[in-house]
């Protein structure tokens, strides 16, 4: 059944909230890019959004309504009207980019959005479609803001000088004539503040974390997911119970038994706590994908005299490279940016781990963009890390190992 409204109003509702998006992503960025001053315009939005939504083509080719909608963009720019207002001391080009690029931004979209819905009335399902059109390019937008912007402003603060955050905290802008100079704020990092050691601790506390987390979860997921054993569904169950139990919580108890056994202030006293913190979430992790794996192998490698653990070693792990490489990621992503516990038991500048080092930046007497470089080093690694395990960890190995 068609409801005659829906193409007559849907176009325009979703082309104002549309311009609402565009206009305030378009601003944000300017302002960030540039250090001058754009701010969303409410009725400049508002009119050209609906204006686009309703005369969005269905079919055909948009680049005429696109084409229009970034020359009216760039003239209302120069109004109290536009739909992004624009400071006194900004040149033509910055009204053309705003302008222009709000325009662009948000009569493709639209077109896009309301493609094959009919002017007239609309079906449920030409309804639903272009809603969820809106609310999936909403999404994109919302999601990649949430993530790249304070990334953005953590880089951008790096590479300031003390003057230029003085003179304008708000300016995220990069003055390239200073070349090389941009890092200055990493070198004094590594010259002056010894973050190559912190690097370093953090690294090898988080691979002996990652190799004791695992020598401890293999057996014990497995032995959770295919040994029969009284109590198997209440330790199954039980696994994740320490996490009810929030840190700060046995931060006290934690400082005073490692404090009368001399561990505080010890590489070694960190190791043996951080893995305390992960088996249990890898505990849960493994058991479910041992469970996922098709026994049938493993009882055919039993048949062929093998013992349980050769068993586990030759063909369980094997089959189990997927998730023990995502369970060693987010075992070393836990560990490398682990900080309650650092902050708790290291006192000694010589051992900081990375994100102790970090804290110790958080100063009235050290300038604000080492503290940022700072932020910046701890992220890269792990960031670039994920980034080449992602499409290893996603990938099934387990695929045609089970015939029929």
């Amino acid at each position: 059944m068609k409801a005659l409204w829906y193409g007559y109003v849907t176009g325009p509702i979703l082309g104002v909230l549309w311009a609402f998006v565009v206009a305030t992503a378009i601003a944000v960025l300017l302002s960030f890019s540039t250090g001058e001053a754009f701010r969303p315009g409410l009725w400049g939005s508002v009119a050209m959004g609906g204006l686009v939504g309703l005369a969005a083509p269905r079919n055909g080719a948009r680049w005429l309504l696109v084409l229009g909608a970034a020359v009216i963009g760039t003239a209302l720019s120069y109004t109290g009207f536009g739909p992004i207002h624009v400071a006194q001391n900004v040149g033509v080009g910055g009204h053309v980019v705003a302008g222009a690029g709000f325009g662009v931004a948000l009569a493709w979209p639209v077109s896009v959005m309301m493609a094959g819905c009919p002017r007239g009335a609309l079906d449920r399902h030409e309804w639903e479609g272009a809603v969820i059109r809106f609310l999936t390019g909403f999404g994109y937008i919302f999601f990649t803001a949430a993530v790249a912007i304070p990334f953005y402003v953590m880089v951008m603060t790096s590479l300031k000088t003390q003057g230029e955050l003085i003179a304008n905290p708000l300016d995220f802008s990069i003055d390239f004539s200073r070349g090389w100079g941009l890092f200055r704020s990493y070198e004094e990092l590594f010259s002056d503040f010894n973050f190559g050691r912190y690097m370093w601790t953090s690294f090898y506390v988080s691979v002996l974390t990652v190799l004791i987390t695992l020598l401890f979860s293999i057996p014990g997921a497995y032995a959770v997911a295919r040994l029969r054993f009284r109590g198997q569904r209440a330790l199954s169950r039980s696994i994740l119970l320490i996490y009810m139990v929030p840190m700060i919580v046995l931060a006290l108890p934690i400082y005073i038994a490692f404090s009368m056994t001399g561990l505080r202030n010890s590489i070694l006293g960190i190791v043996m706590i951080y893995p305390v913190t992960t088996i249990p979430v890898a505990l849960y992790m493994l058991q479910g994908y041992f469970r996922g794996l098709p026994a049938e192998i493993e009882e055919a490698g039993l048949m062929d005299g093998l013992n349980r653990l050769q068993v586990i070693w030759k063909i369980t792990l094997p089959l189990s490279l997927p998730a023990l490489a995502s369970v060693s990621l987010y075992v070393f992503m836990i560990a490398w940016n682990e900080f309650l516990l650092a902050f708790m038991l290291l006192d000694d500048p010589s051992k900081f781990t990375l994100t102790r080092g970090i804290a110790s930046l958080n100063s009235s007497e050290i300038p604000r963009q080492h503290l940022m470089a700072g932020a910046v080093i701890a992220t890269v690694p792990v960031m670039a890390l994920f980034l080449g395990l992602e499409k290893f960890m996603t990938r099934g190995l387990t695929a045609g190992s089970v015939k029929g």
